[in-house]
Parts: structure tokens; sequence; C-alpha cells
């Protein structure tokens, strides 16, 4: 009878140890329901707690990657003028970018990167995803600007042309609208008020066109506002971010999108360590505005 008593403990005990363990795996985050792309090590301390959480990227892109898009936008064609001479030499970016000045000074010798040439003249790489099943994409103005024609490649090799729906200069944010017969993936639209300097996202872009082309790192910090700009308060990562991530999505461990990466910090014009994003939760209320014709883009800043 009492062999009975002590494998009745036992039970007890070995019971209340498991509880304790799920109850520490969920303190980190490890919850399926919270954190779908989290691997956890099973080793624990002492203590209960898990020894280590690693991030399941390679699921996370399976999984978000296809509602991610490449752009590629082709110059619109100079005209003539009256003397004979091309119009619209000047730099579009440059005049309406208010971040060129800044990022100049940053790089004041930086040489001229040369565009490679194609039949439609120079290209402009930059990255996308898609926000709706009708195909609203958003992406960033600086990848936009100036530009004639807006080619759209998804995942699976499907190519569209893009309407420019509208474009706001002062967040960096452009809406673009594709006509799909078939089914578009869609990204999941995350919180990014619930993110933590120190947290796991990934980027997935087409840097210098590369396409689908998958960076990670951790959150630096929160609320960045930069020289000449305080609209927006940038997420600022360590994520690799280089020229053609521009307007591609920043996930989150739950695969939703919190920010559109925009801008890095540079005095080579590379990629060294700092890299911003513009909040989703920003870049969806300007997408908001820009779906409305009747509003002109001052119109929605006034």
């Amino acid at each position: 009878m009492f062999k009975k008593y002590q494998y009745l403990a036992l039970a007890a005990l070995c019971t209340a140890s498991l509880a304790g363990c799920d109850k520490a795996g969920s303190f980190f985050g490890a919850d399926k329901k919270e954190a779908s792309f989290v691997e956890r090590i099973e080793h624990t301390k002492d203590d209960g707690s898990v020894s280590m959480l690693l991030p399941d990227f390679a699921q996370l892109v399976q999984s978000e990657g296809p509602a991610v898009v490449n752009i590629q936008a082709a110059p619109a064609p100079r005209t003539q003028n009256g003397s004979g001479n091309a119009e619209n030499d000047s730099d579009p970016i440059a005049d309406n970018d208010p971040f060129y000045e800044f990022f100049k000074r940053l790089v004041p010798n930086m040489p001229e990167i040369p565009q490679e040439e194609s039949d439609d003249g120079g290209l402009n790489f930059g990255s996308g995803f898609i926000i709706s099943k009708d195909g609203y994409i958003l992406t960033n103005t600086h990848v936009v600007t100036g530009m004639g024609s807006i080619k759209v490649l998804l995942n699976d090799k499907r190519e569209y042309t893009a309407k420019l729906i509208g474009s706001d200069v002062q967040s960096d944010v452009a809406l673009l609208k594709i006509d799909a017969t078939e089914e578009l993936p869609v990204v999941k639209i995350g919180n990014p008020k619930d993110l933590k300097p120190g947290e796991w996202v990934a980027a997935i872009g087409a840097p210098f066109g590369f396409d689908n082309s998958v960076t990670s790192g951790i959150v630096s910090a929160k609320g960045r506002s930069l020289p000449n700009e305080s609209y927006t308060p940038f997420i600022q990562t360590d994520v690799a971010i280089n020229p053609g991530n521009s307007g591609g999505p920043l996930f989150n461990l739950k695969g939703q999108v919190v920010g559109i990466n925009s801008q890095i910090y540079s005095r080579s014009g590379g990629f060294m360590g700092i890299s911003f994003a513009i909040p989703i939760d920003v870049a969806m209320n300007v997408a908001e505005q820009l779906k409305t014709p009747a509003k002109s883009n001052a119109d929605n800043w006034a």
C-alpha cells in the first residue's frame, strides 16, 4: 500500500514538472499560436526554462514569400523641347525625395553606380508585396518616381504591367495595382507596436535585381527620426538591405508584415548594418488615402 502511494506521488510530481515546462515555453514565446515560425530547442535548465529559441526562416519564406514581388520600372521616354534639348533632364528623385540630400551628404565621394542598359533604357529595380486579392501592391515612392512603365514579377514567374494608383513623397509609400485573372497570394499585416528591440525579423526582396533574396536580423530600435524628416517613426534593424530591397516587406516571426524596407545609413553606398523600415500601420493608412481618387496627395497631407 505504501509503494502505491509512492507511485501516485511520483506521478503527480512529474505532471507538475511538465506543466511548469509548458508555462516556461509559453513565456518565451514558443507557443505555436503566438509564433508559428519559431523552432524550440528542447534542452532545459534546472529551473525548467527553455535554453534557446531559433527562428525558422525557411518555413516563413515558403509560407509568405509568394506574396512578395519584384518590380522593374522603366524610365519615361524623353521628349524634345523647342530648342532641341531633351526635357526631364532633372533627377526626379533629387527633386522629390526629402532623403536625397541627407544620404548624399553621408556619401559625399561615392561614385555613380552605372545602370545596366537595355533596349528599354536603364531599369529601376525594387520590391513590393501584395496586400489584397484584387491586386493592390505596396512599394516605395522612390522605386517608381519618374518611371513610365512598371512591371511586376511574381514568385511563380507570372508578369503583369502595373498601374501607379498614387504615391506620397513624405512617407515614401506608393500604391500599385495589377489586374490578375488568377488568385493572388496576400501578405498578413501585423502590428509594429508589438515589436521589441532584439526581436528577430526577416526581409524578402530583390537586391540588385536578385529576386526572392532573404535576409534576417533583429530590431535595433523603434521610433527613429531621420534628419529633415519627422513624420515617419522608422523601425531600425540590422537586416541586410541593399538597392533593390526598397519597397519589400519586413516580417516578424509570426509571418506578418510589420514594415516596408526603405532606407539605409551608409558611408560607402552599401549596407553597413543599419536599415530603416516604414511601420506598416503608417503605410496602410497612406494606401487607404491613395485609393481615394477624389483627393490629391496635397489634400491628404493638408
